[in-house]
This record gives structure tokens, sequence and C-alpha cells, in this order.
């Protein structure tokens, strides 16, 4: 993709500034990201969207490249979420450029936004061009971050997806098999391990067919609808986005009583939020 240079987003230097005044002034990511946490955890995606352009201008006004790939990498996220290719592929070429102007290509910051473009990718059908990135970001988790990060899992389910899409199977279920052994330790990680083995439900559909996988499927559903029934899980806006993204997969195969249950979850959860 072709990154943005860096007078398109920096504002030209002052020519009476003095070199104190150029200095960059960091934007508050802690207030930042902990209100986004609060717009997304009640579905509240309009204000989400006003909050990240707000702080994408904050960032500009302050020179501060570093807060605004942060930034960038939040509304790819956002974008992706709301369908919405063109403003999510924008984001995608300003991160990159973010990531090259900043000096950060081979940090875990790097590696984080290289998975966010993959995902990008893939949402919207390239997934060819999502494997790469996948793998530039692999590269560098798997050499700086411990073996049970939950970072890895996260990627390892994003890449696995799209190896299903390439019908790369093997690959597919060995990465997913990583991502579940990681999640299942986590602290509240029951949420990401009822996805995975949606996943893996999905896997088996696509490499032996629904008759023959169907006793797999079960199974792997069974697991996914007890790990969201946890009494113990918080009752937070992840949990809500992880009901409603689950729900489809329960009604794809037949489970509409537990994907009305999830859709419902979903909604009395943003509703108190």
């Amino acid at each position: 993709m072709k990154g943005l240079k860096p007078e398109d987003y920096l504002e030209p230097a002052c020519i009476f500034c003095t070199p104190e005044q150029e200095k960059v002034q960091p934007i508050d990511l802690r207030r930042c990201l902990g209100r986004l946490d609060e717009y997304l955890g009640r579905n509240d995606t309009a204000a989400a969207e006003r909050h990240l352009n707000y702080w994408k201008e904050e960032a500009l006004a302050g020179r501060d490249l570093r807060g605004l790939l942060t930034i960038e990498n939040e509304r790819m996220g956002l974008y992706r979420k709301l369908g919405r290719e063109a403003d999510a592929q924008a984001a995608v070429r300003s991160a990159l450029s973010l990531v090259d102007q900043t000096g950060l290509q081979d940090t875990v910051t790097a590696a984080t936004t290289y998975l966010n473009v993959g995902t990008v990718c893939k949402c919207f059908r390239q997934s060819g061009t999502a494997l790469a990135w996948y793998e530039q970001a692999r590269t560098i988790y798997e050499r700086e971050l411990a073996p049970d990060d939950p970072r890895l899992a996260g990627l390892y389910n994003n890449l696995a997806l799209v190896l299903v899409d390439l019908r790369r199977f093997a690959e597919a279920r060995d990465l997913y098999e990583k991502a579940l052994a990681i999640v299942e330790q986590a602290e509240n990680g029951a949420p990401d391990a009822a996805i995975t083995e949606l996943n893996l439900a999905n896997l088996a559909e696509a490499e032996r067919g629904l008759l023959e996988a169907e006793d797999e499927i079960e199974a792997r559903l069974d697991r996914a609808k007890a790990l969201l029934d946890r009494p113990d899980l918080p009752q937070n806006g992840y949990l809500a986005f992880v009901c409603e993204k689950c729900a489809p997969t329960f009604g794809y195969y037949g489970r509409f009583a537990d994907a009305q249950e999830l859709k419902e979850r979903s909604e009395a959860i943003y509703a108190r939020a």
C-alpha cells in the first residue's frame, strides 16, 4: 500500500518558533483510551468515532506521532466493525506511514499495527494480503512476546482464519489449538476460548463437510456456550461484543435458541453500561 508522506499529515513548521516550542506534546492516551472503552462498552460507535477524531486532531497539533499511531490503530478497528472500507483503508495507510516515520518497524507496536492491517484486509476479502501482514506480525510477536501472551492467541486466531480461506486446514487447526491453549490459561480468557471453539467448528465444516463433521461441530458449540455461560465472567462490554459476535454462528448451525439468548444478553449488557 502506498504510504502517506509526512507533509500529508504534519502541520508546517513555524519559522518563528524556537526549538523548545517545536517539542512534541504527547496526548493523554490513558484518558483517551479509557473514554473510548466507555463508548464501545455501550456500543455507542458514533460517539467513539467523534472521540477518536478529536484525539487525532490533538495528536496532530502536538506533533505526537506515536500517539497518532495508537489512534489510527483504534480507527482501523472501529471502521472495520462498521464496514466502512474506505475509512478503514485510509487509517491503514496512515498507520503504516507512521510506523516508518517513528522508526518502529521491528517492534511489538509495529507488529500490532501489522495485525490490525491484516484484519482490515481479511474483513474486506483480501485474504492473500492479510496473510502477508499476519506473517510479519508473527515474526515479531514470537520473538518478542512470552509464549503465553494473549496477544499471540489473537494473532493465531486471525492467521488461522485466513489459512482456512486458503484451504490450508492443517496449519489453521494447529494455530487454533495454540490459541486455545493460551486463552484457556489467561485470566478471563473464556470469551476468547469460546470464539476459538467456534472457529474450530467452522474449520471442521470447511475441511470435511457439514455431515461428516457434525459431531465435532456440536461438541465445539457445546463447549463455546459453556464458556460464555460461566458465572464468573465480568459482565462488561467485551463480553457483550463476544456474545454478539458468536450468536450468528450458533444460528447458522441451527442452535436458534442459543443464538437468540446470546443476542439478548449482549443487548442487556450494552443497555446497562
